[in-house]
């Protein structure tokens, strides 16, 4: 059995041209265009790439983009001064600082900063709790993507066992929090597991997401599960890869994600239906 493999870039596509059909029809009625407001502090090349590709995603689905590029050693005070700026301004719907920041600044006190409603990142506490008690509100873009994910390809997570391979606040925590919402029945692994392979060959579902290459050998996944591989990983040779070893796990698996290609492409995308999201919320207002 060679393993389907889901196609994050097709999905996401649709997903752009969705949004961008539903910001044409805010325009027809007199709405404002959603503005996604971006901020990079210093020179991380591959941060450089992340905005690039969200002003593309930006242009693709007629919103406005701001973008805020900083040294790397801006204080914490000017950085935090600027998000309240952002807060305020009636022509921001959505605010993403682009992680990860340079040493001298508290990221956390940074995504604190953002107030809920524009946090399109979903990463403040406040939409983590919302998560945690079943009633979102901005849903984390790469954990809520990979939902889309397994939603277009039919595949139905309820009472499936889904076992989650770290537990990081950006995918691991609130990817185990989404799993739940949709009654799958989850188990979160991290670096002090013990039996990892027992756990992973046990899941139905496996989301991966530690930034160790080809960490999770493909000898233990379990034969037609669905792998969800969220790492991305270069090596000396240039080449991306995955934290799941992929030529064995394919062989095992009924479907599994490509790196490139896979979830990747769902985290940007999601990121402009939660824009698109703060806009209708500001609408309300």
């Amino acid at each position: 059995m060679t393993a389907q493999l889901i196609d994050g870039k097709k999905v996401s596509q649709q997903i752009l041209q969705k949004v961008a059909a539903q910001v044409q029809q805010r325009l027809d009625n007199q709405l404002r265009r959603p503005c996604l407001a971006v901020v990079l502090v210093g020179e991380d090349p591959a941060s450089a790439v992340y905005v690039r590709n969200k002003k593309r995603a930006c242009e693709t689905t007629g919103f406005e983009s701001r973008s805020y590029e900083l040294p790397a050693d801006t204080a914490e005070d000017e950085l935090l001064a600027l998000i309240d700026e952002m807060n305020a301004d009636e022509g921001i719907d959505g605010i993403l600082v682009q992680l990860p920041l340079p040493k001298h600044i508290n990221s956390q006190m940074v995504l604190e900063r953002i107030v809920p409603h524009k946090d399109v990142d979903g990463f403040h506490p406040y939409n983590i709790g919302r998560l945690v008690v079943k009633m979102p509100l901005m849903r984390p873009c790469t954990p809520k993507g990979v939902m889309t994910l397994l939603e277009a390809y039919g595949i139905d997570v309820v009472g499936k066992k889904a076992v989650i391979v770290g537990a990081s606040n950006i995918v691991g925590r609130p990817q185990a929090l989404e799993m739940l919402l949709a009654r799958a029945t989850v188990t979160i692994c991290h670096s002090a597991t013990q039996n990892l392979a027992a756990e992973v060959a046990a899941a139905d579902i496996v989301v991966v997401g530690v930034g160790k290459p080809d960490f999770i050998k493909g000898e233990w996944i379990k034969s037609g599960a669905v792998v969800i591989d969220v790492g991305i990983n270069r090596l000396a040779n240039g080449q991306l890869c995955g934290d799941v070893e992929f030529a064995v796990a394919r062989e095992r698996a009924a479907m599994i994600t490509p790196v490139p290609g896979g979830v990747g492409p769902m985290t940007i995308a999601t990121l402009m239906e939660n824009t698109l999201h703060a806009a209708q919320i500001h609408d309300q207002q």
